[in-house]
């Protein structure tokens, strides 16, 4: 297998994108990576693209061929292939990007995500977002995801003794971390009492708990490591790429406060990277939820079971913590646009490790982790990036 690097990334702005359409969203994104990577359409070798729903968001299936096309590499009959895994789509499509280039069959690949949420209405969202849990044995019984995830606060408060103030202060931490991204869809910071006076959507979960609705794209450029060098001298490397499955329903688990699946695909990532939890430097994390980043902190080993909480009151993760978490904003406030989000979390792992993140840089950031979630935990793929 050979090392495999990112040589170049692009991302709309985040958000209520009215006046874009969702090809419109897959051409900025694409133009900005290729732009950035310094490479030709000529030497495209294949594309992969990650949406979740764009059939019922926008009508719009065969994305592949539609991602060619807006690129204006039609003639070149490059093969393209839409990735469906809820909302890891944008991780497994990285995952599938990263084996086409470390196993030789190609060169370079771009690799993309993108969701337009907004042009349907929010009951209709709510619908098609349940599409991603056990539709026979959830949705069809009402269970939302935001209902889903209340299931696990209440489980990891009973248990861990968990608060709602903690809950709050991960939407505090990651609305003062968006408002330094200029991409993000929330640019403003938030305080614990707004979260909490804000509606209930599930209980425990205000609305100020939950991710939103948005539109974007992201996109990245993937190289063999050695040709690399040829276009950039700031490489970064993808040290691991890992994609762990679990029970696509929430009661099947064995487990409510924790996902398995995250906890064997980062086990598998650091092995497969060589290092340990405590060499991490900064983390993008899939906080669809409040309670989703303090269990994820968890499962990914930066703090032990139950403490989750208690490390985010104590500022573990924030921007001058010991492990930075979620620095774009995170799902909550960079926006959750679900088959882009797990490109998105590349983008700003490798503008971290590039020291091209502005007033939200990490310090000597020299290892990145992506940690994107599908559904309620069915599917969970980690990437560790690494700075060359």
């Amino acid at each position: 297998m050979r090392e495999v690097a990112i040589i170049g990334i692009g991302m709309t702005e985040f958000g209520e994108l009215w006046n874009k359409s969702f090809r419109e969203l897959v051409a900025e994104a694409g133009i900005q990576a290729i732009l950035d990577a310094g490479i030709e359409g000529e030497e495209i070798d294949a594309m992969y693209i990650g949406g979740m729903s764009t059939g019922r968001f926008v009508g719009q299936e065969h994305v592949g061929s539609l991602a060619v096309e807006v690129a204006g590499l039609e003639d070149l009959h490059i093969p393209a292939t839409r990735v469906e895994a809820a909302c890891a789509s944008g991780g497994v499509a990285m995952h599938q990007g990263y084996l086409a280039v470390a196993s030789g069959m190609y060169d370079i690949v771009v690799v993309g995500g993108a969701e337009k949420m907004t042009d349907v209405v929010g009951r209709e969202a709510t619908h098609i977002l349940a599409s991603a849990a056990d539709r026979e044995w959830e949705a069809f019984f009402g269970v939302t995801f935001p209902g889903l995830y209340a299931l696990m606060a209440r489980y990891h408060m009973h248990k861990y003794g968990t608060t709602q103030e903690q809950l709050a202060m991960v939407a505090v931490k990651n609305h003062y971390n968006g408002s330094l991204n200029p991409k993000a869809q929330f640019k403003r910071k938030i305080t614990v009492e707004d979260v909490l006076k804000s509606p209930l959507v599930a209980e425990p979960l205000h609305l100020l708990d939950c991710s939103p609705i948005t539109d974007g794209a992201a996109a990245a450029i993937l190289a063999p490591l050695d040709l690399a060098k040829k276009y950039t001298d700031k490489i970064v490397k993808i040290k691991a790429s890992v994609q762990a499955c679990d029970t696509l329903s929430l009661h099947s688990r064995k487990r409510f406060d924790s996902l398995p699946a995250a906890v064997h695909a980062a086990k598998k990532a650091y092995e497969m990277a060589g290092i340990k939890p405590k060499d991490v430097d900064v983390a993008e994390v899939h906080d669809c939820f409040t309670i989703a980043e303090i269990i994820a902190i968890e499962d990914l080993g930066f703090v032990e079971k139950g403490q989750g909480g208690k490390a985010t009151e104590e500022g573990l993760t924030s921007l001058d913590g010991e492990i930075p978490v979620n620095t774009s904003g995170g799902l909550k406030a960079k926006g959750h646009p679900v088959g882009a989000t797990g490109v998105a979390q590349i983008n700003e792992l490798v503008l971290q490790l590039r020291g091209e993140a502005g007033k939200r840089q990490v310090k000597d950031a020299e290892i990145g982790l992506a940690h994107n979630v599908g559904g309620s935990g069915g599917t969970c793929v980690v990437h560790i990036l690494e700075a060359v």
